[in-house]
């Protein structure tokens, strides 16, 4: 080996250590008295039926909340450990902590194995990472090629990462298993598969086509509909997509299952989260994609007619909007767009404040309430899949 090769082989085994060290730093922090409630809540949370909580559970959600959990002030914990260390970080050391952010969670096959590293491919997002452990090849024993392992891994440098957390193994057996995860972590969130600009290139490409086939299907891109009919529409809207989707496949038991529409637990989940609206709103975003706004029939009237912020029920089903930390500022954007002689009328009502005006004020408003939407990138709210994800879905049918 030349000597730049020590030097670099060095330099990450010096790397790989102090980053061991200040992990452990990390993590006695997130569970100092400072972070007790809310660490000690997640962890019960996890608690199954017997009172027991698996350890690798308990990792995990240790670390998510030490490099991913917002704060109150809207940093993480590890920003503020990095902000507080004493003596003072390096600068290094701070960027490479800050970059810990950056987790890839992931489903993903063992490609090779080598004294210190593994090579793994993420089924989710079709790319391949070469990792380290702080605790050397110790967590790597037990693997072969084509074995799976489930977990997170954060950068370290460019073109090296590390294990974050638990690493749960499966054998080759598994592929079954492991895809059908991996399907499914990536249908829960699309952003998984950000890192890979060809996946998301084709999302995109994906949720554009199937956005204008729901526009064909009811003349808009968004539409107030009874809850029965908004039930049916979905349905319809399904059907239409996977026959096009298997368009030509001669297999008429696969066109059947095609054309049967949504399973039934999933049309079950969507209604329950309804409640007791009478209306949905559907919106189908050049951006946000596919969403549905319960209720979304009573703002719509209230902004067509602002006397109705007179009564409390209507004002109460905007407040819950402008709270809910799961809904972005877009049905509001769109109620706004349709009534603009209402808006500051309703507003003035909601707020208590006579002189608020919408193109003054509106921004700012939606900025402070919906701050979470505006920090991060839009992504496709359609999920595509690799190559080999789809190799090993296809294996299971």
């Amino acid at each position: 080996m030349k000597n730049s090769e020590h030097t670099a082989a060095g330099s990450l085994e010096h790397l790989i250590a102090c980053a061991g060290d200040l992990k452990a730093e990390l993590v006695a922090f997130v569970q100092s008295s400072r972070f007790d409630r809310q660490l000690t809540a997640r962890l019960m949370d996890a608690v199954d039926d017997c009172g027991r909580l698996d350890e690798g559970l308990a990792i995990l959600i240790i670390d998510h909340f030490a490099l991913q959990h917002r704060l109150p002030d809207g940093r993480t914990v590890v920003e503020r450990f990095v902000t507080q260390h004493r003596p003072p970080l390096t600068a290094g050391e701070r960027e490479m902590m800050l970059g810990w952010r950056d987790v890839v969670e992931g489903c993903f096959e063992v490609r090779s194995i080598d004294e210190a590293a593994i090579v793994l491919h993420n089924l989710i997002d079709d790319l391949v990472y070469r990792v380290y452990s702080t605790m050397g090849s110790a967590p790597f024993a037990r693997l072969r090629k084509g074995m799976f392992v489930v977990g997170r891994v954060v950068p370290l440098r460019t073109d090296v990462w590390l294990v974050s957390g638990h690493l749960a193994i499966f054998p080759k057996s598994a592929a079954s298993q492991v895809a059908q995860n991996a399907l499914a972590m990536l249908t829960a969130d699309p952003e998984l598969s950000r890192r890979n600009p060809d996946l998301s290139r084709r999302a995109w490409e994906m949720q554009a086509e199937d956005r204008a086939d729901f526009i064909e299907l009811v003349g808009a891109d968004l539409v107030v509909l009874p809850v029965m009919e908004f039930q049916d529409t979905l349905c319809e809207h399904y059907r239409r997509r996977q026959r096009k989707a298997l368009a030509g496949l001669g297999n008429k038991a696969v066109k059947r299952a095609a054309a049967a529409g949504p399973p039934p637990e999933a049309l079950a989940e969507l209604s329950e989260g309804l409640g007791e609206a009478e209306t949905v709103g559907v919106i189908y975003d050049e951006v946000e994609g596919l969403n549905f706004y319960p209720d979304y029939g009573r703002l719509d009237a209230l902004f067509a007619d602002p006397v109705l912020a007179d009564d409390r029920t209507y004002l109460a089903v905007l407040r819950g909007y402008l709270r809910d930390d799961s809904v972005s500022a877009l049905p509001i954007r769109r109620l706004v767009e349709r009534h603009r002689d209402g808006v500051d009328r309703v507003f003035r009502k909601l707020l208590r404040k006579p002189g608020f005006c919408w193109e003054r004020d509106g921004e700012d408003l939606l900025r402070r309430r919906k701050k979470e939407f505006f920090d991060h990138a839009p992504t496709p709210g359609i999920s595509v899949v690799g190559a080999r994800l789809a190799e090993l879905l296809r294996r299971k049918r």
